[in-house]
């Protein structure tokens, strides 16, 4: 049994993963049998390493891993951080300062670089529910007193779609930012995106992007649709990233990818 594609590349939150974290024993059969047929499963997803970890142990994932909204490649079986693209501190300083005198106060959080980089959370900054590891702080000066990868802000007043196009406004030229899920609005270095990421890991493996599937389900994951052939947006998806997907499949609860990758397993 062959397949039509060499690479398939997942985001985890919203994807992958199910509301629980966890991934369906349809979706882990489909990806088996993809691999078997000759294609390679790699996980590009938003969260750093320490936070992606745990879910790629639990898969017996071996491969790499494009972690950090494109900042790291991972190699998953040999637990080993092979890129890491930091934010420069000065930058993301000025930018934050810029955004806070246009559209007020936000909240703040970063993660620090690095294989065991911790997820600092400032004053008010509201950290989504479930067991992802991360450290509260009184003083917001101690989140800049080690290398970052991004950092996330929040806003009393608005929503996440409207903080992002606002911010991306007022300093989009220093900075990119990105809606990456439900309260998850990133400050990311100039150019950074899961394209990027995915690009140096597909060269490492020897893949092309005409011959990358990809999956997903929010902004963050429109630039890795324009790089790869195939995009596939979840039922769950976001509009922005619906309306330049090559097709939508049924949600991740219910097993959207295993979905499509059963239809082209049976037509290979």
């Amino acid at each position: 049994m062959s397949f039509p594609y060499r690479l398939i590349a997942t985001d985890l939150d919203g994807t992958l993963l199910r509301a629980d974290e966890s991934i369906s024993e349809r979706t882990r059969e489909a990806l088996a049998a993809a691999t078997a047929a000759g294609a390679a499963h790699i996980v590009v997803t938003g969260r750093s390493v320490p936070w992606t970890r745990h879910i790629l142990d639990d898969l017996g994932y071996q491969g790499l891993a494009v972690c950090g909204q494109g900042a790291q490649v991972y190699d998953a079986g040999a637990h080993k951080l092979l890129t890491s693209v930091t934010l420069d501190r000065q930058l993301a300083g000025l930018a934050l300062a810029k955004i806070e005198a246009e559209l007020g106060p936000v909240a703040l959080a970063a993660s620090r670089d690095g294989i065991d980089g911790e997820v600092l959370v400032g004053p008010g900054y509201r950290v989504q529910e479930g067991p992802l590891p991360h450290v509260f702080l009184d003083d917001p000066a101690q989140l800049w007193t080690a290398p970052l990868n991004k950092l996330y802000i929040q806003h009393p007043g608005m929503d996440d779609d409207a903080l992002a196009t606002a911010a991306r406004q007022v300093v989009g030229s220093l900075v990119d930012i990105v809606m990456a899920g439900p309260g998850v609005v990133e400050i990311l270095p100039l150019g950074l995106t899961k394209a990027t990421g995915l690009s140096l890991a597909a060269r490492r493996l020897g893949v092309r992007k005409d011959q990358t599937i990809a999956f997903g389900d929010m902004p963050n994951d429109v630039p890795m649709f324009g790089w790869a052939a195939h995009g596939v947006a979840m039922a769950n998806a976001h509009h922005e990233l619906k309306a330049v997907a090559d097709e939508v499949t049924t949600s991740n609860e219910e097993d959207g990818i295993a979905v499509v990758l059963e239809r082209l397993l049976g037509a290979a």
